[in-house]
């Protein structure tokens, strides 16, 4: 993802769309999820998981993840 489109982003991502922006796969995405292993808070909605956008930015730019 470019910067602009990091930019763009919404304040809630899907699982998919969340994995690219940390340049990884739409299965090990799910995978760490489902292992509690994602390195940012995730929302659970009954079946659907949204990812803030905002932890993954900081994330990428050298900042740790809140706990």
């Amino acid at each position: 993802m470019d910067r602009e489109e990091l930019a763009g982003l919404p304040a809630l991502l899907d699982v998919p769309d969340a994995a690219r922006v940390l340049g990884i796969g739409r299965s090990l995405a799910y995978e760490l999820v489902r292992r509690g292993e994602w390195p940012t808070d995730v929302l659970r909605i009954g079946k659907l998981i949204k990812i803030p956008s905002a932890p993954l930015l900081r994330l990428l730019q050298g900042n740790r993840p809140e706990q």
